[in-house]
């Protein structure tokens, strides 16, 4: 399953030397149908430290294994 995400600034983690984001607003893509907005379905305050984490949250959220989600940032 294909998602795109945007991103918005979050804060400084205290976990890593680097900062986290919240998604804006993140799109499913797949089926042979146009991208449909899933936003309403995830914590949009929630900071991610990384894309990755981001990956495995959406895994877990729809009942699927990390490695058949794919993700990509919208520019």
């Amino acid at each position: 399953m294909i998602f795109e995400y945007s991103r918005r600034s979050g804060a400084p983690s205290v976990f890593n030397d680097g900062s986290t984001f919240h998604v804006d607003q993140i799109s499913r893509y797949g089926e042979g149908h146009g991208p449909i907005d899933i936003s309403h379905l995830i914590d949009k305050s929630y900071g991610y430290h990384s894309s990755r984490e981001l990956r495995w949250h959406l895994a877990e959220r729809f009942g699927l294994r990390p490695a058949a989600v794919s993700l990509r940032e919208a520019h």
